[in-house]
């Protein structure tokens, strides 16, 4: 069964960037469609990022558009999150979560109760 689990989490100050990866357990990760959904504290769970299972398409948040960046190395079994010019309003839990409803989809969800996997998630606070 599929496991996925997320490290790179960590404090920052507000403009530094970080990298958050979600390492994949079992061969069936790649052909799902991934995501980054983040939730903080308080405030709805909001998808940043997603990426097709082949990396060819990508669907950023407007809140993502311009400083994060996602992509996935399925040699390795990894899907990552480069975020640079971190604002203290990114601080979250990130989960990293697989679109299950689909397989070899270039379709992209943004539609949260599709992402049945999900890792245990990372702790990102940013400071101003």
């Amino acid at each position: 069964q599929m496991q996925l689990a997320e490290s790179g989490g960590g404090l920052v100050q507000a403009g530094d960037s970080l990298r958050l990866s979600c390492q994949a357990s079992g061969r069936t990760f790649i052909i799902f469609n991934a995501g980054w959904i983040r939730q903080a504290l308080g405030k709805e769970r909001e998808l940043v990022a997603a990426i097709a299972w082949n990396g060819r398409d990508k669907y950023y948040a407007d809140s993502a558009k311009g400083r994060f960046t996602i992509s996935r190395d399925n040699a390795e079994n990894t899907v990552s999150l480069l975020m640079d010019s971190l604002k203290p309003e990114d601080t979250a839990v990130y989960y990293c979560a697989t679109d299950l409803t689909t397989r070899l989809s270039p379709t992209l969800s943004t539609d949260l109760s599709n992402y049945g996997k999900w890792g245990q998630g990372t702790q990102v606070t940013v400071s101003s």
